[in-house]
């Protein structure tokens, strides 16, 4: 009977996370910085801030370190956009294969011209 009951609880856990999962705000990249600036201009406490905008003070104090770090990189000349692995390796996939089709067709044109000026057609 405990263990019939212990699965029922478990699977209502599962239910409610699952809500919660789906239903959590997602914040915009503009939304993650007004909220860090207001952060930084010190009007409210970091609670108080974190109180409105009903977000955890440790998520303020994450994005506040990302905004720093990724405005210490901006201005220490660092732009270079930063690819995951997956993009890099489809990007020079692409390359490869682009590569190999102009010299395919380099290929097949060089030897067109030759059969042409071999068989003794037309110059033109």
């Amino acid at each position: 009977m405990r263990q019939k009951n212990q699965r029922h609880r478990d699977a209502a856990d599962r239910t409610v996370n699952d809500i919660r999962r789906k239903t959590r705000k997602r914040y915009s990249s503009e939304d993650k910085i007004r909220i860090v600036l207001a952060g930084l201009r010190g009007e409210d406490s970091i609670a108080e801030l974190c109180r409105q905008e009903g977000i955890a003070q440790s998520q303020y104090y994450s994005w506040s370190k990302e905004f720093m770090e990724a405005g210490r990189k901006r201005l220490a000349g660092d732009t270079a956009r930063e690819a995951n692995t997956g993009e890099v390796q489809d990007l020079r996939r692409e390359a490869r294969d682009l590569k190999e089709v102009v010299a395919e067709q380099a290929l097949e044109l060089r030897l067109l011209k030759k059969s042409m000026i071999g068989d003794g057609g037309d110059d033109e």
